[in-house]
């Protein structure tokens, strides 16, 4: 990010030597203001557009980071508490916390202490909805980004468009006097202003947009590792408390076959020729 950034602060610093650099046997300067004022009325959007990438990158620079999204602290605390089967006091924990990872924690043991009753199937499923939610949310702020490098261009072509109208225009009047001095200058100048400001905004918007896609990526993947681990040392506590449970029954033995009375063989009875008593 910081090699990122000094390449286009010194890009954009040799840019601007380039137009305030004196030609050969000329004493007059390029004034980048004046070269902006030619620009016209479409260099309010471009100027806005500007702004508003300014903005987002150096917000994006300070927000899409690591302790942001995955914290190491938090996440020692948090196989503490469950190992513990704190889950009530993890959920409180967690909603003092900024992380993604924080936020998927506590939208998961919330449900947890709610329903207590609630399989772990169902458990995960809830975690893995705010899994998706946070990773949304990661991507929609790079967004903003990646469609001001699309609409400055843009921007740019319908100033190019007034520019060209304005000279062919001044073409048309049919003063040929008009077109020696070179009037509709003004016209190609104001095309060519609005054409390089919002390439030039495009490009370094597009730039950064693809910094920070690469950062929201890996971090993603390391959220989706830790909410995983989180998960799974839950896992364990439900097997445990089902193999553990008191009031789980042991199954009823089955019930022994007993031989219909009318297929049982008939008692012996005893012989006239044996002694009585025996």
């Amino acid at each position: 990010m910081n090699r990122t950034l000094l390449f286009v602060l010194s890009l954009l610093a040799a840019t601007g030597g380039a137009l305030g650099a004196e030609e050969p046997g000329d004493t007059t300067k390029v004034n980048i203001l004046e070269i902006i004022k030619e620009g016209g009325l479409m260099m309010w959007p471009l100027g806005a557009l500007s702004i508003g990438a300014l903005v987002l990158i150096l917000l994006l620079f300070f927000t899409i980071n690591r302790r942001n999204v995955v914290n190491d602290r938090f996440m020692r605390v948090a196989e503490s508490l469950i190992r513990k089967r704190d889950y009530l006091g993890l959920a409180g924990y967690a909603h003092r916390r900024g992380e993604c990872i924080a936020r998927i924690t506590q939208k998961t043991f919330d449900f947890v202490t709610k329903n207590p009753e609630a399989k772990f199937n169902e458990i995960r499923d809830v975690a893995e909805a705010e899994g998706s939610r946070q990773a949304s949310t990661l991507n929609q702020r790079i967004s903003y980004l990646a469609d001001i490098g699309a609409i400055a261009p843009m921007v740019g072509l319908l100033g190019t468009v007034f520019g060209m109208i304005r000279a062919f225009l001044e073409i048309n009047t049919g003063n040929v006097e008009v077109v020696r001095q070179m009037k509709l200058a003004g016209g190609v100048a104001e095309a060519l202003v609005t054409t390089a400001s919002g390439l030039s905004i495009g490009i370094l918007a597009m730039i950064f947009y693809s910094v920070f896609r690469g950062r929201v990526q890996r971090y993603l993947t390391e959220l989706e590792a830790a909410a995983t681990h989180l998960l799974a040392l839950l896992g364990s506590q439900f097997q445990q408390s089902e193999r553990y449970r008191p009031d789980k029954k042991a199954p009823a033995p089955a019930d022994t076959y007993q031989v219909p009375r009318s297929q049982r063989p008939a008692p012996a009875r005893p012989s006239q020729s044996d002694p009585p008593g025996a």
